[in-house]
């Protein structure tokens, strides 16, 4: 009799500890019967993406610039004009220009003088070779002596007589272009090349 249960007895604890070790394997396998370490598929976060998979950045972040490459030449320095250079400038408004030529070395100069008395002396080419300015009371004879000269009035050109190794003279003022030369220059013209600076230094 001690035989049949002491063998019952081994029987119960068996199966119970059979039961323990399904329950301990069934609760470490999936619906697929397989353990959760041996799993692929990935578990889904609360966005609907998975742990470790880059999403997409929300709409209206901007972008990270990409990297330059370093072998590829970058832009060069921005060029700068060069600062202009000064420049002689002859009298912006013009009261009367006056040119001579001739005499014994055959020379050209040309002088022009502003409406605020400021003249310029030129050479044969239209070189700037000097320049002044007349004083107010310098200017107001210049002014008399043209109106006096009376333009509109002198003939265009007047050379009736001959000065051996003598000069020419070309006026231009008011609009009128007016030549004469030397034994020949009426006398409102004389009054005009005696109020003019210099043509020679």
């Amino acid at each position: 009799m001690r035989t049949g249960r002491t063998g019952r007895a081994t029987a119960a604890t068996g199966a119970v500890l059979g039961a323990v070790l399904a329950a301990l394997l069934l609760g470490g396998c999936g619906a697929d019967g397989k353990p959760a370490a041996q799993r692929t598929e990935p578990i889904a976060t609360a966005d609907g993406s998975s742990p470790g998979t880059p999403s997409a950045p929300p709409a209206g972040t901007p972008s990270a610039p990409a990297p330059r490459d370093p072998t590829t030449p970058g832009p060069g320095p921005t060029a700068t004009a060069p600062p202009s250079s000064p420049r002689a400038t002859s009298p912006s408004t013009t009261l009367v220009r006056v040119t001579r030529s001739g005499g014994f070395a055959g020379r050209t100069g040309t002088l022009v003088i502003g409406e605020d008395g400021s003249w310029s002396r030129l050479d044969g080419r239209a070189d700037e070779v000097g320049r002044g300015k007349l004083t107010a009371p310098q200017l107001g004879t210049l002014r008399a002596a043209l109106r006096e000269a009376d333009f509109a009035r002198l003939p265009r050109t007047s050379k009736s007589g001959t000065v051996f190794d003598g000069f020419t003279y070309a006026f231009a003022y008011g609009g009128f272009e007016v030549a004469t030369g030397d034994g020949s220059v009426p006398m409102a013209l004389t009054r005009v090349l005696d109020a003019l600076p210099p043509f020679e230094d």
